[in-house]
């Protein structure tokens, strides 16, 4: 059965001679223009041993794929200690191969010579680089396509020789950033299956796997250990020893469980929801100046409580089968019932997602009284747009520029985070028709200042 630790908990331990990456107490901060630094990680604990599969599991910006390049040595983090098999590390690491999200590869070459490259800088001599590399292209499924080009490959065929590349050099650790997240759903079950039979079987020439993933039933499929990342900054909140045999059956209620505990955890509500279900509801932290808003359309917000409302939730879902229902990934829900939850049309908690009395009306309103209630919701729950509205009564002109409030919201948050929140309010605004936005000017205005 599948055990959990408590938040932050420092990975098991191994032998000396099985652990390949050892970090402690890694930060990574980059510098702000003139506003102090930006904590993209802090204090990351991570011990990866031979022969597991771990998955790093977590939101957008949480800091997985800079973790990823920490590890690989192709950055330094700002303070802490990062040892690859037990030397610190100064740079890329021997031994260690990488697998993108968006394939990599060299349109100019065939998929044999694409696979050659990473031994030809190894210096492997010519014979022995076609014989391995054929010999990967033969156990990764592509024999018979060594001189296509990847022009003339499907999306998984070029991911495959993405992983061929990657598994020829024989590494002792090979990192995975996203691996499946530009392929259709379908090919990228048939590449993870194969993967996980490949490793089941032992025919994979690596020591373990370190794998970027925001897909929580490919986590809980693939993965002996995850760590939950938290978000602003990266933390480890939680880690997950997945203990099911392989083949894993998704439909196993152990399993099911597993998969509605992390939602749970990455609505960011699990300790929440037990507190507040001791109070008798389950009212969400309030928004202020300094919550990145995700740029989340109305039109979205409108379908997901339409959906919800409807049969078979009838105003509760559970967010793993609303996903599976929506053919939606986990960062693509979690941003849209959260600013549900913002606004107060929708209460999160251990993985479920509950209409309130005022997504309810929103529902089953007509238009115009929609736009009503989204604009007193946005007023009242949203500080950003609060403060729009008032500096835009109080001038004459009724005017103000974007880079009026732009420069608040950089007090608070990175620009990239202060840019999108300006752009997720400009889009709220207008469909409640609280104010109007000029994007050649870059101007907010009221139309009607009555």
């Amino acid at each position: 059965m599948p055990t959990e630790s408590a938040s932050a908990p420092a990975a098991p331990a191994a032998p000396s001679g099985n652990v390949l990456v050892d970090l402690k107490r890694v930060r990574q901060a980059f510098r702000k223009a003139d506003k102090g630094e930006h904590v993209v990680l802090d204090n990351v604990d991570l011990t990866i041993s031979k022969g597991e599969i771990v998955g790093l599991l977590g939101r957008s910006g949480s800091g997985k794929s800079t973790l990823l390049r920490i590890v690989a040595g192709l950055s330094a983090p700002t303070s802490g200690a990062v040892q690859w098999c037990g030397r610190p590390v100064t740079g890329p690491c021997e031994g260690l191969s990488m697998v993108f999200q968006s394939f990599a590869l060299f349109p100019w070459l065939t998929v044999l010579e694409n696979v050659e490259l990473g031994l030809e800088a190894l210096g492997v001599p010519s014979t022995e680089r076609r014989r391995r590399s054929l010999e990967a292209i033969d156990l990764i499924g592509l024999d018979g396509f060594e001189n296509a080009y990847p022009k003339e490959l499907s999306g998984g065929m070029r991911q495959r020789v993405g992983l061929a590349r990657a598994l020829v050099i024989h590494p002792q650790l090979m990192l995975m950033d996203e691996p499946f997240s530009a392929l259709d759903v379908l090919t990228a079950e048939t590449l993870r299956t194969d993967i996980i039979e490949l490793w089941g079987e032992g025919k994979l020439p690596i020591g373990s796997i370190l794998m970027v993933t925001h897909n929580i039933e490919e986590a809980v499929l693939m993965c002996d250990r995850i760590l939950i990342f938290s978000v602003n900054p990266g933390r480890v909140a939680a880690e997950i020893q997945v203990d099911f045999p392989h083949p894993r059956n998704r439909l196993d209620p152990a399993f099911r469980q597993m998969v509605d505990d992390i939602y749970a955890r990455m609505t960011n509500r699990a300790s929440q929801a037990a507190a507040s279900r001791l109070a008798g509801h389950h009212e969400a932290p309030p928004t202020t100046m300094a919550t990145p808003l995700p740029e989340v359309s109305t039109n979205l917000m409108a379908g997901l409580l339409e959906e919800i409302a409807s049969e078979p939730y009838n105003g509760k879902a559970d967010l793993p089968h609303l996903a599976d229902d929506l053919q939606m990934e986990a960062d693509e829900l979690f941003p849209v019932a959260e600013v549900l939850q913002m606004l107060g049309f929708a209460d999160l908690a251990d993985g479920d997602v509950k209409l309130t009395d005022a997504g309810r009306y929103f529902v089953e309103s007509a238009n115009d009284a929609r736009k009503r209630v989204f604009r007193e919701r946005l007023v009242a729950r949203i500080p950003l747009a609060a403060l729009i509205k008032s500096v835009l009564d109080e001038r004459p002109s009724h005017r103000a520029p974007a880079s009026r409030f732009l420069h608040q919201l950089d007090d608070h948050m990175t620009e990239s985070y202060s840019e999108r929140s300006l752009k997720a309010i400009v889009s709220w605004g207008r469909y409640a028709e609280l104010f109007a936005y000029d994007d050649e000017t870059e101007e907010f205005s009221l139309d009607d200042p009555g």
